[in-house]
């Protein structure tokens, strides 16, 4: 699937966009009321990131940006090819 993270699942799923009017109590007014609710969908942060999997084989994967910042990715190295120098 396209919008799912390979390493932890994480998937969008549906919440509410509210919207509110009015002035806040601790402001003076006489407190925030809801207008609206519209759905919307949260959807994760997903990279295209190149990793290392179990194998050992290189590859191109959708992980989400939590998933690399604590480290459950091992990042394929960078090539350092260049061609001949003729």
């Amino acid at each position: 699937m396209a919008r799912v993270c390979k390493i932890t699942g994480k998937r969008p799923f549906v919440g509410g966009s509210i919207s509110r009017s009015g002035k806040a109590k601790k402001d003076g007014g006489i407190g925030r009321h809801v207008t609206k609710v519209n759905k919307r969908i949260f959807a994760p942060n997903l990279q295209r990131v190149k990793i290392i999997d179990e194998n050992g084989t290189v590859k191109y994967v959708r992980v989400a940006a939590s998933a690399i910042k604590k480290g459950l990715v091992t990042k394929a190295p960078k090539r350092n090819w260049k061609p001949d120098q003729a």
